[in-house]
């Protein structure tokens, strides 16, 4: 009988303990999925938040771009959420220089492939100096320049002659092709730096927002040929030294890997700007008749400068959000 008792005791204890037990589990759980709803809500009032502040930016930008004599290919990408906006993104322009960039990166991939040695010397001749942007065009005839140095020049200072010299290198046949194989479908390279005979025949080279930009995000995510091709691109592209549109009314300290291109009637930067609230792509294309290239890279300044503070006004958490969802 005691043994009875004792082991119905028993069984009640460990009744009462296991419902203890069930109970302080189902509390945290409680509280797990409580925190779970709150970090949920919090993260989807933050997600709306910023969606109405980009919202805020493209009105913004739309009234810079309707106020602006001339016409402006825009496409603004924030890399850490994908949010994108643009203005003429697939609209054709002459594409002046920033048609470098896609040239440096098939130079790069031709190195790769060992098409072209990156420390092979050329030597300069009298018929390969063009006129307009950088410092070749002033250099001796007979001067010896390494393939990395011409990719130098004709990022950082838009040498024009550099250019040239490496679309002689890879021809225009090569270039077109790989420009297709990077998914640009509207950029062509059917004419040299500077080539003003080959412009009055109507012989163009054209390339759009959208195709620019596609080149950009894949060197951006290092996604270009490989992630140290990528991160070469990058890295003259930082150097630029030419930064009177993009980075003009930006912080000194601002990090922007960016290519201008000028021509006549047509004004152009695009590039990725770094800030600590996360980073932004942005290309520019403006052609111009009844204005000024002073005011179409003023006009260029502001749209980066109006998207920058965007971006500076986040909350670190904004940016966390972003981060996480994708």
């Amino acid at each position: 009988m005691r043994f009875m008792n004792r082991k119905k005791l028993y069984i009640i204890c460990l009744f009462f303990i296991l419902l203890s037990a069930t109970a302080v589990f189902s509390n945290r759980c409680y509280q797990t999925i409580k925190r779970f709803q709150e970090k949920a809500e919090k993260k989807r009032i933050l997600l709306e938040k910023q969606k109405a502040d980009w919202l805020a930016l493209e009105q913004s930008l739309s009234k810079q771009v309707s106020c602006f004599n001339g016409e402006p290919g825009i496409l603004i990408k924030d890399m850490q959420s994908n949010w994108e906006i643009s203005f003429n993104k697939d609209k054709s322009y002459p594409s002046a220089s920033v048609v470098k960039i896609p040239i440096m990166v098939s130079c790069f991939e031709a190195i790769h492939k060992g098409i072209l040695d990156y420390d092979s010397l050329v030597r300069l001749r009298a018929k390969d100096k063009v006129s307009g942007s950088g410092v070749l065009k002033n250099a001796p005839v007979g001067k010896e320049v390494s393939i990395s140095q011409l990719l130098e020049l004709m990022i950082t200072k838009s040498d024009n002659t550099a250019a040239n010299i490496l679309i002689e290198k890879l021809g225009f046949d090569y270039l077109n092709d790989s420009f297709k194989s990077y998914g640009i479908k509207n950029t062509n390279l059917s004419r040299k730096m500077m080539d003003f005979k080959a412009r009055s025949k109507g012989i163009e080279n054209y390339t759009t927002a959208e195709d620019i930009a596609i080149v950009l995000e894949k060197i951006y995510h290092g996604e270009m040929i490989n992630r140290d091709v990528s991160q070469q691109c990058l890295e003259l592209l930082k150097r630029q030294k030419i930064n009177n549109r993009i980075p003009k009314h930006l912080p000194k300290e601002a990090v922007v890997a960016h290519k201008t291109g000028l021509e006549r009637f047509v004004c152009h930067d695009a590039g990725i700007v770094y800030t600590s609230k996360g980073d932004f792509l942005i290309c520019a294309l403006v052609k111009h008749s009844k204005t000024t290239s002073k005011s179409a890279k003023e006009f260029i300044a502001s749209i980066a400068k109006t998207t920058y503070e965007h971006f500076n006004k986040r909350q670190y958490e904004d940016y966390e959000t972003f981060a996480i969802i994708r």
